[in-house]
């Protein structure tokens, strides 16, 4: 392993989260008598809360009152992630054990608040895996933006460059490359566009991919 540290995104990556969220956004859209936008829907993910707003008021533009439709999605969210663990993806844990064994340091980068994703990932029974966690409320810009990567690899005292990072929306793939680290693009709702590809970094369909790949590289 030539890599000090690894950073993981956290929604999409290590918990099935992604449908959640979609599917509350989709409750809220039946409620408001708004049509679901799959295309804007999905230009959203691994954006921090200040990042999503434009975009919904762009794609949205029927929307009158972006704060009561957002809260809206946030308590249909909220009433399922904060009450019970949500599914940890096939993959995460066998992947976790063996960067553990390897005594690589492991820290999470989500665009979500910290005190929800300290509640998701104790419910989930991850959290004894990471040092730390780097939260979007912690960060004045959010993915794509590589202000979080850079945030997490300096509480880790580590430069950015000796560290993997583990994402699978486009916005956070741009965000880790932006930080000059390997980067290891687990595909889940969005398959990377275009622009996403010609980056170069690494892309797999699973973890257990990715995991196959370290062991032997």
């Amino acid at each position: 392993m030539k890599y000090n540290a690894a950073i993981f995104d956290m929604d999409g990556l290590l918990l099935d989260t992604e449908l959640v969220c979609m599917t509350a956004f989709k409750q809220t859209c039946n409620e408001m008598n708004l049509p679901f936008k799959q295309d804007v829907y999905l230009s959203i993910i691994g954006r921090n809360q200040a990042g999503i707003k434009p975009i919904i008021e762009q794609g949205y533009s029927e929307i009158l009152d972006y704060t009561s439709f957002h809260s809206r999605w946030m308590q249909h969210y909220h009433a399922v992630v904060e009450h019970q663990a949500i599914p940890v993806k096939h993959g995460v844990i066998a992947l976790l054990d063996w960067l553990q064994a390897q005594n690589i340091p492991m820290v999470v980068a989500t665009s979500t608040h910290t005190a929800l994703a300290q509640k998701k990932l104790d419910l989930a029974g991850l959290s004894t895996y990471f040092s730390h966690i780097t939260c979007g409320d912690e960060v004045a810009q959010g993915k794509p933006n590589p202000e979080i990567y850079l945030l997490a690899a300096q509480r880790l005292l580590v430069e950015p460059h000796q560290c993997i990072a583990f994402e699978d929306s486009n916005n956070g793939v741009k965000a880790a490359v932006a930080a000059n680290m390997t980067t290891f693009q687990i595909i889940d709702l969005v398959e990377p566009d275009t622009e996403t590809r010609a980056l170069g970094h690494d892309i797999f369909d699973t973890m257990d991919d990715a995991l196959a790949f370290l062991q032997t590289h």
